[in-house]
């Protein structure tokens, strides 16, 4: 499989919902694949929150190949050997493309806290502008999960006519209250976690002593990414062996699990991005600049496919039911609905292929 990676810099500015101007800035992306000649193979793949451009594959040295790997690559569900696929990382993420820790100025000073808040709407926008640089004006289809879902549905409402199919995955029409609340654990833990320096600290001493605030916010999100039933499953009610049962700070094997992801998520992951991805999550809605939810699906002129997962305890499948219902009482026959039996929480479908690979592959082939 080819891998690319590559940076684009655009010094259009980019005007954001908010009425903020972003110039100039810079977006990440990789490719894998090859662009056939007129340009009809292409892939668009949109990353979760803590997610990024590397999508698949596996870099020199890399202990981890990219986070949908087992999903992206020759012979595979997106096979590489037809198809184009390309992931950004999105504006405001730590992973390559402009955030709070970019040079706002001349003088190398960092943003910090005078970032701009995006929405979901400027990083498709932004995304856009990358492909329409590369002579890619339409694309077979977009395919994104979680805050991926979010611009996959953002791509079909407001570009009704860039792809031909869209693939939805655990997302939401809207960011409920209970979602929100989890994020709000994390951003006020940030914020209030001495380390945090009210955005002012320094790369080198997170790297060297992370930030507890953020690894105890990140331990909300495991909560709900992962779900009970996984927890379940995996843990049970086993404790750690070395751990005396008595002892008060002694762990049963979910508390050593979250404190080893929690605590190593800081060495990679920058809080300012989590606090401006996180807004980005919490303000999504995709009827806003309408009335209406129904006012804005109505835009949809595309295949949308929407997949859910029985036991995701971040976007619930209801969520994604409310979407398909909506559009079929319009009676907009361009929509499908499926909802996967799964034990993994809302991280199923990054974890589960196997229960929706073939599904997947049948929608690109028009089989569906």
């Amino acid at each position: 499989m080819k891998i690319e990676t590559k940076i684009a810099r655009f010094t259009t500015p980019l005007h954001l919902e908010s009425g903020r101007i972003l110039e100039p800035y810079e977006i990440k992306y990789e490719t894998y694949g090859e662009l056939n000649e007129d340009k009809s193979n292409v892939i668009v793949i949109c990353h979760a929150l803590s997610g990024s451009h590397h999508a698949a594959g596996r870099y020199e040295n890399e202990a981890k190949p990219g986070w949908w790997d087992n999903f992206i690559g020759d012979g595979k569900t997106i096979d590489t050997r037809k198809y184009f696929v390309i992931c950004t990382n999105n504006l405001g993420s730590c992973f390559g493309s402009t955030s709070p820790m970019s040079s706002m100025n001349k003088a190398g000073e960092a943003y910090r806290l005078k970032f701009p808040v995006l929405a979901i709407t400027d990083i498709v926008k932004a995304q856009k502008r990358l492909f329409t640089s590369l002579g890619i004006d339409h694309v077979k289809a977009v395919i994104g999960g979680s805050m991926g879902g979010m611009q996959a549905l953002c791509y079909s409402i407001e570009y009704p006519d860039f792809a031909d199919t869209i693939i939805a995955m655990a997302t939401t029409a809207y960011t409920r209250p209970w979602a929100i609340a989890v994020n709000k654990i994390a951003m006020e833990s940030i914020r209030n976690d001495p380390a945090f320096k009210n955005g002012n600290y320094t790369k080198g001493d997170l790297i060297a002593n992370g930030l507890p605030g953020l690894a105890i916010g990140r331990m909300a999100g495991l909560i709900a990414y992962v779900g009970p039933n996984s927890m379940n499953n995996k843990f049970g009610r086993n404790y750690v062996e070395t751990d005396g049962l008595y002892e008060l700070f002694g762990r049963f094997e979910v508390e050593k699990y979250l404190e080893y992801n929690a605590y190593n998520f800081p060495k990679i992951f920058d809080p300012l991005s989590y606090l401006y991805v996180c807004k980005t999550m919490n303000i999504f809605d995709a009827a806003r600049g309408t009335d209406k939810l129904p006012d804005a699906l109505s835009k949809i002129k595309c295949d949308l496919h929407l997949i859910s997962f029985s036991d995701d305890v971040l976007f619930f499948p209801q969520e994604m039911e409310e979407i398909y219902n909506i559009m079929r009482e319009m009676n907009m026959e361009n929509v499908k609905y499926k909802m996967i039996e799964s034990t993994h929480g809302h991280d199923s479908f990054l974890v589960e292929l196997d229960k929706f690979k073939d599904y997947v592959v049948d929608i690109l082939e028009k089989k569906i």
